[in-house]
This record gives C-alpha cells, sequence and structure tokens, in this order.
C-alpha cells in the first residue's frame, strides 16, 4: 500500500486558485503515475489529471485549460493548480497511484482534500 497525503484544499469563491499538494514516496513516483481524481456528493468518481513517467500528462476535458498538474521529484510531492474554479468543481480531491494515465484503476489514494467553490 503506497502512502499519499492530499493537503491544500478550502474555500474559495469562482474564479478564485488553490493549488492542491500530493505527498508521498519516492517508490511511488518511480513506479506509478500519479492522478488526481475528485468525488462530489451524489456524484460518481471522476479523475481529473494524471502525470506519468517522461511526464505524461492526461486531463479531463472539463478542467482542461484550468488545471495544471506538476510534481517534484526532489520534494515527493504532485500538484495540482486549479485556476477559474467554478462551483462544479466542489468536491473531494484525492491522488492516487496508477498503472498507467492511459489506462487501469486508482491503486492507492490518500484521505482527500476539500475544496468548495461558491460565493
Amino acid at each position: 500500500q503506497v502512502e499519499l497525503e492530499e493537503s491544500g484544499g478550502g474555500f474559495v469563491q469562482p474564479g478564485g486558485s488553490l493549488r492542491l499538494s500530493c505527498a508521498t514516496s519516492s517508490f511511488a513516483l518511480d513506479y506509478y503515475s500519479i492522478a488526481w481524481f475528485r468525488q462530489a456528493p451524489g456524484k460518481e468518481r471522476e479523475g481529473v489529471a494524471c502525470i506519468g513517467g517522461r511526464n505524461t500528462i492526461t486531463y479531463a476535458d472539463s478542467v482542461r485549460g484550468r488545471f495544471t498538474i506538476s510534481r517534484n521529484n526532489a520534494r515527493r510531492r504532485v500538484y495540482l493548480q486549479m485556476n477559474s474554479l467554478q462551483p462544479k468543481d466542489t468536491a473531494v480531491y484525492h491522488c492516487a497511484t496508477r498503472v498507467s494515465c492511459q489506462s487501469g484503476d486508482f491503486t492507492s489514494w490518500g484521505q482527500g482534500t476539500q475544496v468548495t467553490v461558491s460565493t
């Protein structure tokens, strides 16, 4: 089981920004792709972004152009910069390991961090 810990969530008004951080291990960064997914009450889990080996990056259509995923291997962290936030982005955000950004399930994930976008 890979340990992951999210931070950086909070309350923000529409149009605002937040940066989420995912702390994990060097092992996870070396052997897995790291993804962010979100889950809102009553809604299905939605993959948001993923960063893999050789910095392969994918985004959900719903966030492309607004969210940016990045990694800092020296700090063992993966970040999700979220700009132009909208109420529909309200959810608990989790970082997770994944075998590949192109396919496969999330295999381990953290407790999540709440993001609330509202006036």
